[in-house]
């Protein structure tokens, strides 16, 4: 299931069952899981890890050196989990030994034509990064976020679980769990509703989480004065406290 055309390092480790299509090249110290295909053209750079049942299409460039002027060809990491989904013209970078060394895409990613993940990323479970979307260095975005066609994320932003970022936008501080945002600079726009019913949030939680972005949102306090009144008046079940606690250790400050 490899094409004669593509150029396989020797020290490649490439599971059973992997197809890769013509003129591909991969190099040494990558390992590729069963199942993963790999399109016609792409390029897999040293000291990649690449999950089982991945799909790689044409002329993606996975981890190729981080764009930083510090980097001096240490020895980084790029890690790919099980079933993502990455799309033509996407680049993702190795990590930098500054930024701890490693890049990590989590499992059933879905990377859309034209991503780019940079340096030390870190994306969670089931995220969706729409055509053009931009992640700067250092940036950690948890499970079943998605981010619009045509954004710029700026380095070391975090974005909490369950977020949706809309398309063509600018984001420069953390985004918090379970909202929308959007805008250039982006502001935040409500609670992702339709998202969290898609994934089977129960109304009740919903109520909860209304009432805690309103107190932490709408009404002008401080985030401390926020956060006491969270606690005081909604049921403290785990997504109330996630959203909290996402705010309150928010070293870059929350989008508001």
């Amino acid at each position: 299931m490899i094409h004669p055309t593509a150029i396989i390092d020797p020290c490649a480790q490439i599971d059973a069952n992997v197809a890769i299509g013509p003129y591909a090249i991969v190099k040494s110290d990558v390992h590729i899981g069963s199942g993963t295909t790999i399109g016609p053209y792409t390029t897999i750079e040293k000291y990649v890890t690449i999950g089982e049942n991945c799909q790689i299409f044409p002329y993606a460039a996975i981890g190729c050196a981080p764009q930083d002027l510090k980097f001096q060809g240490e020895k980084t990491y790029l890690k790919i989990g099980r079933g993502s989904i990455i799309r033509e013209f996407v680049t993702i970078n190795r990590g930098t030994e500054a930024g701890g060394g490693v890049t990590e895409v989590g499992e059933e990613n879905y990377l859309m034509a034209y991503t780019h993940i940079a340096h030390d990323c870190k994306t969670g479970k089931q995220v969706i990064l729409a055509n053009n979307s931009t992640l700067a260095g250092h940036i950690i975005i948890g499970d079943n976020v998605t981010v619009g066609g045509l954004v710029a994320i700026h380095q070391f932003v975090q974005i909490g679980d369950f977020a949706y970022i809309g398309g063509k936008s600018a984001v420069v501080k953390d985004i918090p769990p379970y909202v929308i945002a959007a805008g250039d600079r982006a502001t935040l726009h409500g609670l992702n509703n339709v998202g969290l019913k898609r994934h089977k949030f129960p109304k009740s939680t919903l109520q909860e989480l209304k009432k805690a972005y309103r107190i932490f949102f709408r009404i002008g306090l401080t985030v401390k004065q926020a956060s006491e009144r969270v606690k005081a008046e909604t049921e403290q079940i785990p997504e109330v406290k996630n959203f909290i606690e996402f705010i309150v250790t928010s070293n870059r400050g929350v989008t508001r």
